[in-house]
C-alpha cells in the first residue's frame, strides 16, 4: 500500500493532520503523523524526513504555521516529492504561504491553499503523485474526482 508521512511542527496542528490523514485513507494511501518542529526539533526533523524514503513513504506532506520552515526543511533533507500546506497564524496564514512558496531554485515545495482547503488538497494533490505508479490509487482518484 502506498505511504505518505505527514509531519507538523505542534500537536495544535493536528485538526489540519487529521482531515488530510482522512482524505488520504479514502484515495486508499496509508499515513503516519508526526510531530517535530522545524525550529524546536531540527534534528529529529532532520532524521524523519531523510529517512522517509528508506522508512516506506512516496511523499512527505508538511504543516506548518507562523516561520513555516517546516517544508522547506523536509525538501532539503529528502529527494520525495514535499507538498506544503501553510496552517492559519498570526497573519491569517499568509505568512506561512509566502514562506512556503518562496523556495530556492532546486529544492521545490508544492504548496496548496492556506488550512483545511490545503489540507484536503494536500492529499489529494499526493494521491496523483501517487496514482502515476499505484493502479489502485488512480482507480480511487478517478471515483474521487466523479464524486465532486
Amino acid at each position: 500500500m502506498p505511504k505518505a508521512i505527514i509531519i507538523i511542527g505542534s500537536k495544535s496542528e493536528q485538526e489540519y493532520a487529521s482531515k488530510c490523514a482522512a482524505e488520504l485513507a479514502t484515495l486508499g494511501i496509508e499515513s503516519q503523523t508526526e510531530v517535530s518542529s522545524a525550529h524546536r526539533h531540527p534534528r529529529r526533523t532532520e532524521k524523519l524526513t531523510g529517512e522517509a524514503e528508506a522508512n516506506g513513504y512516496e511523499v512527505i506532506i508538511a504543516m506548518a504555521g507562523l516561520a513555516a520552515a517546516l517544508p522547506g526543511v523536509a525538501a532539503a533533507h529528502s529527494n520525495l516529492p514535499v507538498i506544503g500546506v501553510p496552517l492559519p497564524a498570526a497573519l491569517g496564514g499568509m505568512d506561512s504561504l509566502l514562506a512556503i512558496v518562496q523556495m530556492p531554485p532546486g529544492i521545490p515545495v508544492a504548496t496548496v491553499a492556506i488550512g483545511s482547503p490545503g489540507a484536503k488538497n494536500a492529499a489529494v494533490l499526493a494521491a496523483r503523485i501517487l496514482a502515476l505508479k499505484h493502479s489502485g490509487v488512480k482507480d480511487k482518484l478517478i471515483e474521487h474526482r466523479n464524486s465532486l
